[in-house]
């Protein structure tokens, strides 16, 4: 039976975060807190690792897995042709709910599903989460629930849905809930292709040109035979079958992207 450990306490959780280190390096699966919902984590470079998120949660397509990291410093790593606007609204609301999809750096050697040259990227605002990360680095991180169920509040509805496929999970305490804003910073203007708990407004303080999920697509956006972006022209949640698709799921420049633990 997969172990579950404490990590509500920066003074005692050392241990927990040891053993949650070792076993992604060792290619498993772990359940983490955010500061969204709990979320299950692979390392992010070992392509089988996050195939195996793809079989705990009962799905069999390839939608891309967002990437958690550490700090705003790990963005140039993973992306290419950041724009400035992008740069600034990481540097305003990370770490927090804020995903942002990007162009991936083409030397990057991972699998995350079928991204076509893009990465989702967010820094979460938890303590514990924020400690893993700084360990390990980038990680590849979705909704610990079982696809087309509910995403879970609590480790012990993570450990319901999906049992001993995970290693090891890290109990940090009831997680408050919502989703994190995505926005696709791989479409001039930039667009906000699922509205979360950073509103349109908050966003266009920073980055005054965001386009909002129900404005016009302009000339400059991709259409859907462009497979350009992770989070395309269409913003509306995926028509999927729901027993395959994640609700938190959004689609941009014809790719579906997971729910990112919240994401």
């Amino acid at each position: 039976m997969s172990a579950t450990h404490d990590a509500t306490d920066p003074q005692t959780w050392g241990p927990a975060i040891d053993e949650a280190v070792n076993a992604l390096q060792r290619g498993g699966l772990v359940v983490i807190p955010t500061d969204t919902v709990y979320g299950v984590a692979a390392e992010a470079f070992d392509p089988t690792a996050v195939a195996a998120i793809g079989a705990a949660k009962g799905r069999d397509d390839a939608t891309p897995a967002p990437v958690l990291i550490p700090d705003v410093r790990t963005l140039d790593g993973l992306a290419a042709d950041i724009p400035a606007h992008a740069r600034a609204l990481a540097e305003a609301f990370w770490p927090g709910a804020l995903t942002l999809l990007l162009t991936a750096q083409p030397s990057l050697q991972w699998d995350l599903g079928d991204a076509r040259g893009t990465v989702a990227l967010r820094v979460p605002d938890h303590p514990a989460a924020l400690a893993l990360l700084r360990r390990t680095g980038p990680l590849a991180v979705t909704g610990a629930h079982r696809s087309g169920q509910g995403a879970p509040l609590e480790v012990a509805g993570a450990r319901e849905q999906l049992g001993d496929a995970v290693a090891l999970y890290l109990d940090g305490g009831a997680a408050p809930g919502g989703a994190s804003s995505v926005v696709d910073a791989t479409v001039t203007p930039p667009r906000l292709v699922r509205e979360g708990l950073i509103g349109l407004e908050r966003l266009r303080e920073v980055a005054p040109g965001v386009v909002g999920p129900d404005d016009e697509p302009t000339q400059t956006e991709p259409t859907q035979t462009e497979p350009t972006q992770t989070e395309p022209t269409q913003t509306e949640p995926t028509g999927a079958d729901p027993a395959t698709a994640d609700p938190a799921d959004v689609r941009v420049a014809d790719v579906r992207v997971a729910d990112g633990a919240d994401g």
